[in-house]
């Protein structure tokens, strides 16, 4: 059993600049693009990688790391197996979460918002950016299905191997991409004792609403 007390040594003191309202800026599809940039010129490692929470039709929560694959004016993208169980829950329920935490730089941002599938054309574009390895693997297992052992998955995997040995691999139609659309952003910055700050940007008719939040 654990408790508080066997946390103590790894408490973290936060020392980072602020995150003042004037540095912020009113728009926060520019400020995350910034702390993105600043994340991986720090070379945190898989910057892009960030915790997607969604809920079944019973309202139960799951989470998961993915990694997103794309950012712009329209939101952000992710790939995965359409046969899943994110994908299923997403079926159910569009809206979602998601989080970035970047540890090195005391930073966390928060995202939510719907989410729908990325038309084929962009899917299979980046399918075929893929490793081949990974375009494989994609093939050699229903995502989430139960299976009998790892040696099934391997024999499964050497299967398409030998199906798609001599050309290219084609893109499953049970695999593509989501595209959330930002209702809402907070940015955290962890500063000394514990007096964080907090800047929240919620989407309305008339543009951006910031607020700062209480730590």
């Amino acid at each position: 059993m654990l408790t508080p007390k066997d946390f103590a040594s790894v408490r973290l003191e936060y020392h980072a600049k602020p995150l003042l309202e004037e540095q912020a800026g009113d728009d926060p599809f520019a400020l995350f693009s910034i702390w993105l940039g600043e994340a991986i010129a720090v070379g945190i490692h898989e910057p892009n990688a960030m915790t997607l929470a969604t809920v079944d039709e019973r309202g139960r929560p799951s989470a998961r790391i993915v990694l997103m694959k794309g950012f712009d004016e329209r939101g952000l993208t992710f790939f995965t197996s359409y046969l899943g169980r994110k994908a299923n829950e997403l079926a159910s329920n569009a809206r979602a979460a998601v989080v970035f935490f970047w540890e090195p730089m005391h930073r966390q941002v928060r995202i939510e918002g719907t989410v729908d599938r990325t038309t084929r054309e962009e899917s299979e574009e980046y399918f075929h950016s893929r490793p081949r390895e990974s375009q494989l693997a994609a093939w050699s297992a229903e995502q989430s299905a139960a299976i009998a052992s790892r040696d099934e998955l391997e024999r499964s995997y050497k299967d398409y191997q030998r199906r798609f040995a001599g050309g290219p691999v084609s893109t499953p139609p049970t695999w593509g991409g989501f595209r959330m659309t930002p209702s809402a952003f907070e940015f955290w910055q962890g500063r000394p004792n514990r007096l964080h700050d907090r800047l929240q940007f919620v989407r309305s008719p008339a543009g951006w609403n910031r607020a700062r939040l209480a730590p």
